[in-house]
């Protein structure tokens, strides 16, 4: 186990670097803690701010992930850790020690909850303890873990009580310390309602309403990505009305979205074909989310269907 650093040790390391600098910015974290603590929970968090997580990789494999990340420059990793691993109590310090020699410079976050919020999580999922042994109560399993992970704790350089959080809570909360996105990832779609909704939608817009350039037989072979369809949407007085109103809503509604922890949000745009009109609202609405601050992918499903 790493020997637990004195107050006066403590504040001297995390002077050489600052607090902030410590929890928005670490490159390779190392995530443990009490089993039903939430490092699932965590694992997705860090995953969604892009963050190559590997969880339970066996302990001596451990330095053998750090020389790779550290040779191949890995933009940011994290390790999900704990006692899963028999023998994860007693290896875990030296393991840590050797990872933190090879200059990785680790980030270590423990997290843990009240016992009564840890019984009622593990009565739920109806899942045993991994300490538990014949017979035993599972408040004397976890009191057990708790007593074994002590000095690990000790020497964190974060410690998280996930008691009082939802899941919403716990995911604001680890954005805020490792790296806030600033918006949701943004899937834009153009599809043919003849082709069916695209079954992966949060928002679908109908664009029907819209004059159909299919009508025009010089149009009609064209998509909504041409110069000349787009002049001729762009023509119509409610075109605009549309995009406007749109763009209204989509404005008011992702900053929500944001502020609830959705990382990943799927707009999609129908017309009857998915060649023109749907095209060209997602290209709009996509350019001026993009513009906006917003990631933004676009697929045009459709428009090459027959």
């Amino acid at each position: 186990m790493p020997k637990a650093a004195s107050p006066n040790q403590k504040q001297s390391s995390h002077s050489r670097k600052s607090q902030k600098d410590v929890l928005e910015n670490p490159r390779f974290i190392v995530v443990t803690g009490l089993s039903g603590s939430g490092k699932s929970q965590v694992q997705k968090c860090l995953e969604d701010l892009g963050y190559f997580c590997i969880d339970n990789l066996p302990l001596g494999l451990v330095p053998e992930w750090g020389r790779l990340w550290k040779r191949q420059k890995q933009s940011r990793t994290a390790l999900i850790l704990d006692v899963r691993e028999k023998s994860f109590w007693k290896d875990f310090g030296r393991i840590y020690a050797e990872l933190q020699q090879l200059g990785v410079d680790p980030h270590l976050l423990f997290l843990e909850s009240d016992d009564a919020v840890l019984i009622r999580r593990f009565s739920e999922t109806r899942r045993p303890h991994p300490l538990a042994r014949a017979g035993e109560l599972l408040r004397s399993s976890i009191a057990r873990e708790r007593k074994l992970l002590q000095g690990v704790r000790n020497v964190a350089d974060d410690v998280i009580n996930t008691s009082r959080h939802t899941v919403h809570q716990l995911r604001k909360l680890i954005f805020e310390k490792y790296g806030r996105r600033q918006s949701c990832l943004l899937s834009i779609i153009s599809f043919g309602y003849r082709f069916g909704i695209p079954p992966e939608s949060d928002l679908v817009v109908d664009v029907r309403i819209l004059p159909n350039p299919f009508f025009n037989p010089r149009l009609k072979v064209r998509t909504g990505l041409d110069g000349s369809v787009i002049r001729f949407l762009r023509s119509y007085g409610e075109t605009h009305r549309v995009l406007e109103k749109t763009l209204d809503f989509l404005r008011f509604l992702l900053p929500l979205y944001v502020e609830e922890g959705k990382s990943y949000l799927t707009i999609s745009f129908g017309c009857t074909g998915g060649k023109h009109r749907s095209v060209f609202m997602a290209q709009e609405i996509s350019r001026v989310l993009a513009t906006d601050g917003f990631e933004v992918t676009v697929n045009h499903r459709d428009i090459h269907a027959e």
